[in-house]
């Protein structure tokens, strides 16, 4: 496999100088925002999308670096109940998508979105609990009228223009576990899979391990970020897992983001890297950096290191000893 890293934490380096910045850091691949919750610093959708002469430029810049771009990232709420952000949100998907498939990327990275609780709604509503029935109701609803609808036609697009779509497992959105990855899979195509977080799965009590297993005998993991997470049992206690301070209050909350290595031993991460091989993903893990004790180049660099312990870069030989 190859390593990566998820360029928006060097939003405020030129294109070129970030390229620079990975490439001495001995990475291979960049995965590039561009729009929605990640930005567009290093990929101007509009610019790209009107000019093959900037299109070649650009791929230009990241193939004599000797890089990949393993995806393009356009993280946002496509079915949002607030219509000028769905509308803005779903704009931005499909010109990634576009330029995705013009450009070679084989994936794009995203969420599945959250609706309200009804057509009149103002804001997301994201059930976690059968009961009250009405949050039942609401699940059923949003399912069913809004989120398959909605990623069929994204789906269609995707396979016309041969693009992958890597959902991220994220609480607050309707796709947050394998269960929930699957059940979109199945309801709309292949296409869609999941760009598998494991941050996002400990602090919900789920095994990163196990949901590769799970996932990739689907063959529905398209994409993977790096990304640790700390849980402070004493915090759970007090705040549940469900915390909603914010993570600046790194001392009271129950779980924070850490860099690789800093919330789960470099042995869990050599079990996740093997898992991945194992269960058929060869391709980037994307390293993202979202600790918030740590300086943006120190938790980039201890997160490169932990991974080049354990990364497993050759294809397996042949077993001449059975």
């Amino acid at each position: 496999m190859k390593l990566g890293v998820f360029t928006v934490l060097f939003g405020e380096k030129s294109f070129e100088d970030m390229l620079d910045y990975v490439k001495d850091a001995g990475l291979d691949a960049v995965e590039i925002g561009t729009g929605g919750n990640p930005g567009d610093a290093h990929a101007k959708l509009d610019q790209l999308l009107a000019s093959e002469s900037e299109r070649e430029t650009y791929l230009a810049k990241v193939k004599e670096r000797g890089l990949t771009i393993s995806a393009f990232s356009c993280h946002d709420n496509p079915v949002s109940p607030n219509p000028e952000h769905a509308r803005s949100s779903d704009e931005v998907l499909r010109k990634t998508i576009k330029l995705a498939s013009l450009m070679g990327v084989p994936v794009v990275n995203t969420f599945s979105g959250i609706p309200g609780d009804s057509e009149e709604a103002k804001y997301p509503n994201w059930p976690v609990t059968p009961w009250p029935t009405e949050y039942s109701d609401v699940l059923k609803w949003q399912w069913e009228e809004k989120l398959i609808p909605y990623w069929k036609e994204i789906a269609k697009l995707a396979e016309e223009h041969q693009v992958k779509i890597g959902i991220e497992l994220h609480a607050g959105f309707l796709v947050h576990t394998p269960h929930t990855m699957l059940k979109l899979r199945e309801a709309t195509g292949p296409a869609i899979g999941a760009n598998l977080d494991p941050s996002h799965l400990w602090w919900q009590g789920i095994d990163p391990v196990a949901a590769i297993k799970i996932l990739g005998k689907a063959g529905a993991i398209h994409h993977f970020h790096a990304k640790d997470t700390y849980i402070d049992q004493d915090n759970v206690n007090m705040y549940g897992l469900t915390d909603m301070q914010p993570y600046s209050k790194v001392q009271t909350r129950a779980w924070t983001f850490r860099s690789v290595g800093y919330g789960h031993s470099t042995q869990v991460w050599s079990d996740i890297i093997s898992a991945l091989r194992l269960y058929g993903y060869d391709y980037v893990v994307s390293i993202e950096h979202e600790d918030p004790i740590m300086s943006i180049e120190e938790g980039f660099m201890r997160a490169v290191q932990n991974l080049k312990r354990v990364n497993i870069y050759e294809k397996p030989a042949d077993m001449w000893w059975a």
